[in-house]
């Protein structure tokens, strides 16, 4: 099999080996000339000679797995690793993504997350979603803070620092910029988002009302058979 790398030969030291791929003493053993046989061609990085080295004060993986309440769901093609916590009666939905690597996710009670979606987070915050809150298809929820009972509409995208008050409404598409703090009971919408009035009580509630919705619909597939661990 051939590979083809192309590299960045300095700061890092070179040195051909014949040895395989892998560690030994805490340096990383790459192949260099895809010309040569594998057994023939590689160098030796220490990770401490990296440009990148001191980039990542906190890396999760692989020591820390996902605390998975027993009564969440987390459907096929779904990722969840890290620093993760899903509450009770919370779901990930098909193909989404919630990757607790260099900060936590915490994912409250009866949340769900729904197909396609994305959370991950940043050295300076974490991703704490509140209970009974929806994240619609394919949204993007970075580095922030979510209340509870929020709805996030389909598409839209919450950024670092920005912090959500509970039963808020982020409609589809919204862009929330970095640092942005919406009151409680808000609608948000546009991109740049702009919060462009206060909901009704009973728009609020019924935000609380599909998140439970979302708890019976989760039961319903774990009847039939789905879920699996992250």
């Amino acid at each position: 099999m051939e590979l083809v790398l192309s590299v960045v030969l300095q700061p890092w030291r070179i040195m051909v080996v014949t040895a395989g791929i892998g560690a030994i003493n805490g340096k990383i053993i790459l192949r260099v000339n895809h010309k040569l046989p594998i057994s023939q061609a590689f160098f030796v990085m220490n990770p401490s000679e990296s440009p990148s080295y001191g980039l990542l004060p906190t890396f999760y993986l692989p020591e820390t797995a996902p605390d998975v309440h027993p009564s969440a769901l987390i459907l096929p093609g779904a990722v969840v690793l890290g620093a993760a916590q899903l509450g009770a009666e919370s779901s990930v939905w098909f193909g989404s993504v919630i990757r607790a690597d260099i900060n936590r996710i915490i994912i409250g009670d009866q949340s769900n997350v729904q197909d396609g979606s994305v959370l991950h987070v940043s050295d300076d915050f974490a991703c704490v979603i509140g209970q009974r809150v929806t994240i619609g298809h394919r949204a993007v929820v970075h580095a922030c803070t979510v209340h509870d009972e929020v709805l996030i509409g389909m598409g839209a995208i919450i950024l670092d620092g920005a912090e959500i008050g509970a039963r808020s409404i982020i409609a589809a598409g919204a862009l929330v910029t970095k640092g942005t703090k919406v009151p409680e009971g808000s609608l948000v919408i546009g991109s740049p988002a702009k919060i462009v009035r206060s909901l009704s009580l009973d728009e609020q509630r019924a935000n609380a009302r599909l998140a439970m919705k979302y708890v019976e619909v989760s039961r319903r597939y774990r009847e039939l058979g789905y879920g699996m661990k992250p």
